[in-house]
């Protein structure tokens, strides 16, 4: 799991070993790289996790990783920093890019969003198999609210979960191949949380000497 200053990473780290894995938390990039499977937590503010994953340049860990099929888990703000953009305050901050789309305060009469919820995952979902009625822990004031990417028939779309709040829609999940993310909190999501990240651990491939 990536140490970057960022993240309740004790509760992640404990939920992930639950889950079956062995985990290491690591700043060293070469750990990163060649982990099995990478996590990147986020709480707080989207401009400082950008810049704490930027200070320990843990983007070009992220982007050598994906390029190379190797998987990546984005956790709450880490789902937000994957996207083009943030506005917080009326400042804009500029994310990872890994998909377009701004992460902007959610329209909702009582912000943050902070419970229990369900959530609409798509059709033939990895990862919520078996836990589409249940309900998953959120604690947030911004999400990304319009999907953006559009790939006209040329790859597999993303599968994008969403959620409602408040008469608002956001996205909760996303599942793009080796990178996935989750809004809510899978470690904080009790049953249903753990078996989400029992099923992102079992599809994780074993890293090969020199990849």
């Amino acid at each position: 799991m990536l140490d970057y200053g960022f993240g309740n990473v004790r509760s992640v780290v404990r939920a992930l070993e639950r889950a079956g894995a062995r985990v290491e938390l690591t700043a060293d990039k070469n750990r990163a790289r060649e982990a099995d499977g990478l996590v990147v937590p986020g709480v707080g503010a989207f401009r400082a996790c950008v810049e704490g994953v930027r200070a320990v340049r843990a983007e070009e860990i992220i982007g050598r990783r994906l390029a190379g099929g190797r998987a990546v888990l984005g956790i709450c703000v880490g789902l937000q920093i994957l996207f083009d953009r943030g506005v917080e305050h009326g400042q804009e901050t500029e994310g990872l890019g890994e998909w377009p789309g701004t992460v902007e305060r959610l329209q909702a009469p009582v912000v943050p969003h902070m419970g229990w919820n369900t959530v609409q995952p798509p059709e033939g979902s990895r990862l919520f198999a078996g836990l589409e009625d249940e309900r998953f822990y959120f604690v947030h004031s911004y999400g990304v609210r319009r999907w953006e990417l559009v790939t006209n028939g040329r790859t597999t779309p993303p599968g994008v979960t969403w959620c409602e709040y408040g008469g608002d829609r956001f996205v909760a999940a996303v599942e793009n191949g080796p990178l996935t993310a989750t809004q809510f909190h899978p470690e904080k999501s009790g049953d249903a949380g753990a078996a989400l990240l029992r099923h992102w651990v079992e599809g994780l491939v074993p890293a090969t000497v020199g990849s």
